[in-house]
């Protein structure tokens, strides 16, 4: 299939969209024209079409380079949809295969390549691309290159070397997350310090971000999905055993879930992965190893069950929902006990310098979980990005938290720390607070303690909140190096003398549903949900039929477009957003047809 010659008629007539989003044109042109790129773009912003379009337009061949084996078949059969001649060069290919894409390769077969660092950088497979004309080097998760950024590949690093030996051939670098510190890195380690750079900002608009106190968690995690029956979402926690049992447990009680993690072997993985994108199961719960190469725009939600350790993962992770720009949920259950577990495995590390920058933003990543102002602003604030007002879509913007003074109760809370003599941890505490009849505190004889009781009017959860609240701002530390004893700090000696006041927010511990929606709204219009629910029937089984995700087919933006724009011949459906002329011959009778039969009955 021949393009257009023309960014924005390859764009309508390739992708089916009938204009760019903010700075895609512009980055396009730039390649277009011989020039480097260095391009900081929000996940589900549009990064690949900045590339994309550059290769199907400039002469030769576009090298893209993923460190993501997943994601690049994902975007191959998503360009081989559109009429695309792509393919993929990587270890996951057998012998044969491999042969018959470096035939293509060498005959002028292929507009675009998607190829791992490692097999480009092997067996002399740069001097075969020395022999072949090349439209472009496109550098994806470039940040994976920086030792600052929260993913640095060793093998990443080697990518300098594309400059030097292909001097001529313009270079892009894309990354969803990278704070100034890492843009920098990235710019020197590629060589592309006279590049062009477009910082299009890190907002996500349509993603809601929610933080409530992890307490109960699994009870939490249910009481969120019971309402999302039919979304897909990501369940994200940081032990393969976690990982195992949430996802037992989420089967036993009738959803389709799975796990993910790097202990399972690559088989078995692969299907899980498999039958996600294509909406055989409805959730998966995973380790961070799941996700990165997940171009699955309908995700509608993302809980972090245990917390992330950097916002940059948090960030990314959060931002594998709503790729399809409809609205989508970020939960994350925030637990005092995850960041004394992260502390600890922070300072098991050998390189000071490397400690000190985890610590660091791991401290910022606690930040954000107990901020009381908007969610969005301390998130985009991060990574250096200004909002000039509360965003509206944040639990703290839909739910302001409560305040209270808190003085009396931590001077009780930090007395009864004093009285048990700073060798005991949270729970302990707790019961003789709430004067707990326990055999330990009888056999202590704690039960004669003067704070012994003083908080029994308080539930044990209030208590705990409280003891965390304390431990944060600096009153308490946690002794994790000697089972998580209390100890008192200088600080509380003026709390517990009345010199100064305290107030803390009242804890969240249940997930609230916020101004629930019927229905995601898709740009200005509405539209039918049994006409939609048909259209995602007629897409799934063309998809099955295909041997490819749904989604290659068609987004569920695409589908809701139609279901409210119900057109009923080719030049009506050509003009929604994501049909483009080879995807209407291939499938736009098919959904034409399903389009009239509802309007008939």
């Amino acid at each position: 299939m021949s393009h257009p010659t023309d960014p924005r008629r390859t764009l309508l007539e390739v992708f089916g969209y009938s204009d760019f989003r903010p700075s895609q044109g512009e980055i396009v042109e730039t390649l277009i024209a011989g020039q480097d790129a260095f391009v900081l773009m929000p996940t589900g912003g549009g990064k690949s079409l900045c590339y994309q379009i550059p290769g199907l337009l400039r002469d030769g061949l576009a090298i893209v380079v993923s460190p993501l084996i997943s994601l690049m078949k994902d975007q191959v059969d998503a360009l081989v949809a559109n009429g695309v001649r792509a393919a993929f060069y990587n270890s996951s290919l057998k012998a044969d295969e491999s042969r018959q894409v470096l035939a293509r390769l060498h005959a002028g077969e292929l507009d675009l390549l998607y190829v791992a660092p490692e097999r480009l950088l092997s067996n002399g497979f740069l001097d075969r691309l020395k022999k072949l004309p090349l439209a472009l080097f496109a550098i994806d998760e470039a940040h994976c290159v920086s030792q600052w950024g929260h993913d640095f590949r060793p093998e990443y690093v080697q990518l300098g070397q594309l400059r030097s030996r292909f001097p001529g051939v313009p270079m892009i670098g894309l990354t969803a997350t990278a704070d100034p510190q890492t843009r920098q890195d990235v710019l020197e380690r590629l060589g592309l310090q006279n590049a062009r750079c477009f910082v299009t900002g890190f907002d996500r608009p349509n993603i809601r971000y929610t933080v409530v106190e992890k307490l109960k968690p699994f009870e939490q995690l249910t009481a969120f999905l019971a309402e999302r029956r039919q979304d897909a979402g990501i369940i994200y926690a940081l032990s393969r055993k976690r990982v195992e049992e949430v996802a037992d447990r989420l089967a036993a009680a009738g959803l389709k879930a799975r796990a993910y993690h790097a202990g399972l072997g690559d088989r078995e993985r692969r299907q899980v992965q498999e039958m996600f994108l294509r909406d055989d199961i409805q959730i998966v719960v995973a380790t961070v190893a799941f996700g990165m190469g997940i171009d699955k725009p309908n995700v509608r939600f993302v809980v972090h069950y245990d917390l992330p350790k950097n916002i940059e993962s948090y960030y990314q992770e959060t931002g594998r929902a709503g790729r399809d720009g409809l609205p989508a949920e970020a939960l994350l259950l925030f637990g005092y006990g995850d960041i004394a577990i992260s502390r600890g495995l922070i300072e098991k590390g050998g390189n000071p310098e490397q400690k000190r920058i985890e610590q660091h933003k791991l401290q910022a990543m606690v930040g954000f979980g107990e901020a009381l102002t908007c969610r969005r602003r301390v998130l985009l604030g991060y990574f250096g990005e200004r909002l000039d007002k509360d965003c509206g879509n944040c639990d703290i913007c839909l739910n302001p938290p409560e305040t209270y003074d808190a003085t009396l109760d931590a001077q009780k809370a930090l007395s009864c720390v004093f009285r048990v003599g700073q060798r005991f941890g949270v729970g302990h505490v707790v019961d003789v607070l709430r004067g707990a009849q326990t055999q330990r505190i009888l056999e202590l004889q704690h039960d004669r303690l003067s704070t012994y009781g003083i908080g029994a009017e308080k539930v044990a959860e209030a208590w705990s909140s409280l003891i965390r609240q304390l431990i944060h701002r600096g009153y308490l530390v946690q002794d994790v190096a000697s089972y998580s004893v209390l100890k008192l700090t200088e600080a509380a000696r003026p709390l517990l003398r009345g010199e100064e006041r305290l107030v803390l927010a009242k804890p969240r511990i249940r997930v609230k549903t916020l101004q629930k929606k019927g229905k995601p709204q898709v740009g200005d219009f509405d539209y039918d949900d049994e006409l939609f629910d048909a259209l995602r029937l007629r897409r799934k089984r063309l998809a099955d039929e295909a041997g490819v995700p749904p989604y290659v087919i068609f987004g569920d933006a695409t589908l809701a477009e139609m279901a409210a724009k119900m057109p009923t011949d080719e030049e009506a459906l050509l003009a929604v957003n994501g049909v483009g002329r080879h995807k209407l011959q291939r499938f736009g009778g098919e959904f034409i047809d399903e389009i009239i039969s509802y309007l008939c009955r």
